[in-house]
């Protein structure tokens, strides 16, 4: 609700315990509860954005009124919830057909007809080699200078360039390749070429009732 022009596809699993004829009543409930949340949504914005300009001295509220429109500009796009069996190799198969499809929708995604520059293509293969030697530990944790300087040593990257390296890791780390959390400062200057190794690692920190957990140890 906060990205803007986003895409959602509702995906209910669990058909397998379910009759058929549930299976559609409880797609058609839930694509109702859906439409109801996001009506609300917009009339609470409204409502508040409303407060805000009626209020005795809005200059005072500008930036809350300033986030609330930008909120309210953000549009959803809710496509139709795809019902699986996640225990049928079949149904897991159609759903990414079905994923596929919609990602190949120019009107849904009007960038995926952008070509990438040839540099793009290099790179990428490149972090691919230098994640699989031996030189990088399994956590896949590289220095952003040291990862620019291990590329630059490519007879076909020899200029390539920081700024146009930060662009192509965003690329990268859209569709998943590798991790740069260019947001946080003291993460910034660190890449994941091992992506892998994050999930690990937050799965052993993350756990659900770890504060229960935590607690019944004596």
């Amino acid at each position: 609700m906060r990205v803007p022009n986003s895409v959602v596809l509702p995906v209910g699993t669990h058909v397998d315990c379910c009759q058929e004829e549930e299976v559609e009543k409880k797609r058609h409930d839930i694509m109702a509860k859906i439409a109801t949340m996001l009506a609300e949504r917009k009339s609470n914005l409204a409502h508040f954005i409303n407060n805000l300009e009626g209020s005795e001295e809005p200059e005072f509220y500008m930036d809350q009124w300033e986030r609330l429109k930008e909120m309210e500009s953000c549009t959803l796009t809710i496509l139709n919830l795809v019902a699986v069996n996640c225990m049928d190799h079949h149904d897991i198969k159609k759903l990414e057909a079905t994923i596929l499809e919609h990602v190949k929708n120019e009107e849904l995604f009007p960038e995926v007809v952008r070509v990438l520059p040839p540099v793009y293509r290099q790179v990428e293969a490149a972090i691919v080699d230098i994640a699989q030697s031996e030189e990088v530990a399994d956590h896949g944790m590289m220095d952003l200078q040291y990862l620019l300087s291990k590329l630059s040593q490519c007879e076909h990257l020899a200029n390539l360039g920081r700024e146009l390296l930060q662009d192509i890791l965003r690329y990268l780390h859209r569709i998943g390749l590798v991790v740069w959390y260019e947001e946080i400062k003291h993460l910034e200057s660190t890449v994941f070429l091992q992506p892998a190794f994050l999930i690990t690692m937050f799965k052993l920190l993350v756990r659900y009732r770890l504060v229960q957990q935590l607690e019944s140890i004596s």
